[in-house]
């Protein structure tokens, strides 16, 4: 089968595409025959980084969509011909999306609809269960996200043309928020509105805070943050009292400086979310709601959903890799062979 492999740690060019055998399933795992790779910020990140001692070669790419052709012992067979999208495949494993058949534990295939696309599938996993957590983490909440239950609340989602953001704006619509989100540029503002925000917010053009504070005269509840350094001091200033900022992105080395008796008066959180470490209970309820969400039709993908897709065979993972790396709007995918 064909593969995509790196053996050392640096940038694109570390990623070869070899030929290796088709894996054999062990115990609680499954085969999936890959159609489709998502790529993520955290993909590239953690290719400049070396690999675990315990690891002579990895195979890149968390998320992914395809179909089960194998499972292993424990697993039930009826999940033989099962269409899944496949989420944090390589978390300290070898075994990514970026090949043609790779092995994941039962519970990280989940069944996708013949209404879903695979270009769907591989969109889910690490983005949406990012912004599942963002949005379920303020004092209060229900811990889930369903029709309904983040009905009344006011969520700023910033950088709204991203796709964490563009998951919880849909996840956050669909849950009966009011939604509000940032952007820079009169193109990624089309790209929110496409998403479903209601208010759509230029913080190069507008006044960011009066803007937001027009649409929630008391504050937002949930701020979905990508960039909590540079936005700290709009944050404070929109925050409701008793909301979190949850923020889910940042560069090595940046520090976050926050107000203490601000913050403290006004029982304002301020909450990391790296999906990969987060409590296996909440894991597992972001990832039930995040495939109820898919069912209904509310996470769609595509330009007209506001997530442009970016295709690559692949053959050409380093180019995806390096596009992604250098900024490009929407979500990069990896088409096999």
């Amino acid at each position: 089968m064909k593969s995509v492999v790196r053996t050392a740690a640096g940038g694109p060019e570390v990623l070869e595409l070899v030929e290796r055998s088709v894996p054999e399933p062990g115990p609680g795992e499954v085969r999936v025959r890959m159609r489709v790779s998502g790529v993520n910020p955290t993909d590239w990140r953690s290719r400049g980084r070396p690999l675990p001692p315990e690891m002579k070669e990895q195979v890149p790419h968390q998320d992914g969509a395809g179909v089960i052709d194998a499972v292993g012992p424990q697993v039930d067979p009826a999940r033989v011909g099962q269409r899944v999208w496949v989420w944090e495949a390589a978390w300290e494993r070898p075994w990514g999306t970026a090949q043609q058949y790779t092995l994941v534990p039962d519970k990280q295939a989940v069944a996708l609809p013949d209404h879903a696309s695979f270009e769907l599938g591989a969109a889910l996993g690490i983005p949406a269960l990012t912004a599942h957590r963002a949005l379920t983490v303020h004092d209060g909440g229900p811990g889930r996200i369903a029709p309904g239950t983040l009905h009344g609340a006011t969520v700023l989602v910033a950088g709204g043309a991203g796709a964490v953001a563009n998951a919880a704006i849909q996840l956050a619509r669909w849950a009966g928020a009011q939604v509000i989100t940032t952007v820079s540029s009169p193109a990624k503002a089309e790209l929110a509105r496409a998403a479903g925000a209601h208010r759509v917010v230029n913080y190069r053009t507008q006044d960011a805070a009066a803007e937001i504070l027009a649409v929630a005269p008391e504050g937002v509840d949930i701020i979905v943050e990508v960039a909590p350094e540079a936005n700290a001091a709009l944050d404070m200033c929109v925050a409701a009292r008793g909301a979190v900022v949850a923020y889910y992105s940042g560069a090595e080395g940046v520090q976050l400086s926050v107000p203490v008796l601000t913050s403290l008066s006004a029982n304002l959180r301020w909450q990391s979310v790296f999906v990969y470490t987060v409590h296996p209970a909440a894991k597992r309820q972001a990832v039930t709601d995040v495939a109820a969400a898919v069912d209904a039709g509310a996470l769609r993908v595509g330009e007209e959903a506001g997530l442009p897709l970016h295709r690559f065979p692949l053959e050409r993972t380093r180019d995806a890799h390096a596009a992604l790396e250098q900024g490009i709007v929407g979500k990069v995918l990896v088409d096999i062979p």
